[in-house]
């Protein structure tokens, strides 16, 4: 992909707060003034808290990079979709008919990359024979955070489009993406030889009960 595909960034952040936001409204990169409860601002708030939950998981896979070295191949995709959930943020902040040719935003090729990136850390898992739990380590459960988040933002894009156009890459990538989190958070475990909590309906109080 062409390193010049969207514009770079042109800000000059001099001071965080403006005020004009404590009326309970916001601004869309077109200038346009709408709630902060509306449905788009909603939707690219929820990809705001994705992109900070990958930023913990980021950290965490980072810090332990050196006692599993192969865990240095997943923190460059998690940076790498950092940038795209930001770049999927600026294309949801703005109405289709202000949108810029080069603006940043989300393509096919994302998601493709996400079906690859899948595959290839699929070939070292062994089939699951029942759903897992998150936890089994604090990196593996702050990826189920991420894929939970993620399906949340997913949900909603979806309601967005019934009411207003929404690219269909946006819900195509966040579909993948979430599917992601979830082989991620299993092939962590697997790197880290830390062990997979599987669902056993049992497990739960009345299972446990006698009689």
């Amino acid at each position: 992909m062409s390193r010049d595909l969207f514009d770079q960034p042109h800000l000059a952040i001099t001071r965080v707060y403006t005020r004009k936001g404590d009326g309970g409204e916001t601004s869309l990169v077109g200038g346009q003034r709408v709630p902060k409860d509306s449905p788009r601002i909603e939707t690219y708030g929820t990809v705001d808290e994705l992109n900070a939950c990958v930023g913990v998981a980021r950290a965490t896979a980072s810090a332990l990079e050196e006692q599993e070295p192969r865990l240095a191949e997943l923190t460059p995709i998690l940076l790498r979709v950092q940038h795209e959930l930001f770049n999927l943020g600026s294309i949801l902040a703005t109405l289709p008919e202000d949108v810029h040719p080069k603006q940043p935003r989300i393509t096919r090729a994302e998601a493709g990359q996400l079906e690859v990136e899948m595959d290839r850390m699929n070939e070292d898992l062994s089939p699951l024979r029942s759903f897992v739990l998150p936890g089994g380590s604090r990196l593996n459960a702050e990826l189920h955070i991420c894929r939970t988040v993620c399906r949340r933002a997913e949900r909603a894009c979806v309601a967005l489009a019934r009411v207003e156009p929404v690219p269909p890459e946006a819900v195509r990538y966040l579909n993948r993406l979430s599917d992601a989190f979830f082989v991620w958070s299993r092939w962590a475990s697997h790197v880290t030889a830390a062990p997979e909590t599987l669902w056993e309906p049992n497990q739960s109080t009345s299972g446990l009960a006698d009689g």
